[in-house]
């Protein structure tokens, strides 16, 4: 639906504010061509539109927004984010397509900003030169916080053009507890995040330098992510490259990922995630977790990474979960990898506790079943290179290892084991420790998800 009348006003008086004869003329251009297609009767302005935007048939029309034509600078130290606002608007109230281009060889200086849907039409955004945060974290005080580029409630959104996004984070780890412990644990912004976003494609960008986090998809369907390449220091803390949460139906190809923390973590309610050809190093590797946090509920499921490459990163592949949590991570698949130099390639941790204190032993755990770990090869610099460290209430069942071939580059390779039960096929090294034979391991667990009681039965 176009937008009423009574917002001309607001939009005109927006666009023809700028410092420049040039880019104000370009503006009202801008307005007059928003006016017909979105306002003006066919009939009495057809001949004008049409030579405006030709075929004026929903399926053809499409508007370019160039947003150094509405007054941006692109010069790394001016604010340009009121201009990138105002051309957001447009483009998202548009019925037509719209691209918005933030051109090459430019850099354009943006304040925490909010993305707001939904749009009338299908939105592009192109970045082809670079969009720079605040050095500052002043600038976030009486601010959300976690937010710099917020996407909410956006569908059918594509964000591409080879540019970068630069998070500028190095004040913000500074201040971080994790690098200097005598200074308070607060949050970081994420660079860029999507939040309700469905039909959404993300390819061919670089994100550096992130305050914290690098891209996140919060309660998102149907995400498929491309090309996309995320870089930070190793010691840079917090610095996820890609986190999913409350997700479905996410696809991430052809992604390299140098980062301080997880390259790609996985949590909350999220299912039907596919990764596929990730490059990951320094980081710490591809997580399922941390699940069940403060006693709360977490579901994962249907998880497949097929096809990666782990280099002088902390961890490989791995599922982790707070005792005291709830839920259950299950249907995972870890295969087709190839590791160098990986402290601790193959990990199932159930007593995960990343906290300055000790965390005190509980029964409740969110369960783990379902789990595949299949041809996965290479060298760990620890003599441990796989830990299956599972609940004893709530054992690890239906493990799976077939073809692991991982040597220790400091000595002879072992695998450790509690309360995991599963099978192996093929080539195992080290010998597995999985626990198996002719048994039924009968669970009863609680299905917070139905509020009501299964019974889970498991041979091996």
């Amino acid at each position: 639906m176009a937008p009423h009348w009574h917002q001309m006003p607001e939009l005109i008086s927006s666009f023809v504010s700028s410092s420049s004869f040039k880019n104000s003329f370009l503006q009202i251009i801008y307005v007059i061509n928003y006016f017909l297609f979105n306002f003006a009767n066919p009939k009495l302005f057809g001949p004008l539109s049409s030579g405006i935007y030709g075929n004026t048939s929903a399926s053809s029309n499409f508007l370019l927004l160039n947003i150094d034509d509405f007054g941006a600078r692109g010069d790394g130290c001016t604010d340009d984010t009121k201009k990138l606002q105002d051309v957001w608007k447009l483009a998202c109230s548009s019925s037509s397509r719209a691209k918005i281009v933030i051109p090459a060889k430019k850099s354009y200086h943006v304040r925490p900003t909010n993305f707001s849907g939904p749009c009338l039409s299908k939105v592009t955004l192109q970045i082809s030169g670079v969009i720079v945060a605040p050095q500052d974290p002043e600038v976030w005080s009486g601010l959300d916080v976690h937010k710099w580029l917020y996407f909410r409630g956006v569908d059918y959104l594509t964000v591409e053009g080879g540019g970068k996004i630069n998070g500028m984070g190095q004040e913000w780890w500074a201040q971080s507890c994790k690098t200097n412990t005598s200074n308070p644990c607060t949050h970081a912004p994420t660079a860029i995040t999507f939040h309700k976003c469905n039909k959404l494609q993300v390819r061919n960008i670089t994100l550096i330098n992130s305050q914290q986090m690098h891209m996140a998809f919060t309660s998102c369907v149907n995400v498929a992510v491309s090309g996309v390449k995320i870089l930070a220091p190793a010691d840079s803390p917090n610095t996820d490259g890609i986190h999913i949460s409350a997700s479905t139906e996410v696809d991430l190809t052809g992604i390299a990922i140098s980062t301080g923390d997880d390259c790609i973590s996985i949590v909350s309610n999220s299912s039907k995630i596919r990764a596929k050809d990730i490059f990951c190093g320094p980081g710490h590797g591809i997580s399922i977790g941390s699940l069940g946090k403060y006693n709360s509920s977490a579901a994962v499921q249907d998880v497949v990474v097929d096809g990666a490459v782990f280099i002088d990163t902390d961890n490989g592949v791995r599922i982790k979960t707070w005792q005291g949590g709830r839920g259950f991570a299950r249907k995972i698949k870890f295969q087709n990898i190839r590791m160098r130099n990986v402290s601790h390639p193959i990990i199932i941790d159930q007593y995960y506790c990343d906290s300055p204190v000790s965390c005190r032993n509980q029964t409740s755990s969110v369960s783990i079943d379902s789990v595949i770990f299949r041809n996965i090869k290479g060298t760990s610099e620890t003599e441990e290179v796989i830990t299956l460290s599972c609940s004893d209430d709530y054992p690890c069942t239906r493990l799976f290892l077939e073809d692991i071939q991982l040597d220790s580059m400091s000595g002879v390779a072992k695998a450790s084991c509690w309360e995991a039960y599963g099978t192996s096929s093929g080539l195992v090294r080290p010998s597995p420790c999985v626990l198996s034979g002719d048994t039924l391991v009968r669970r009863t667990a609680k299905s917070y998800s139905m509020s009501m009681w299964i019974y889970d039965y498991a041979f091996f």
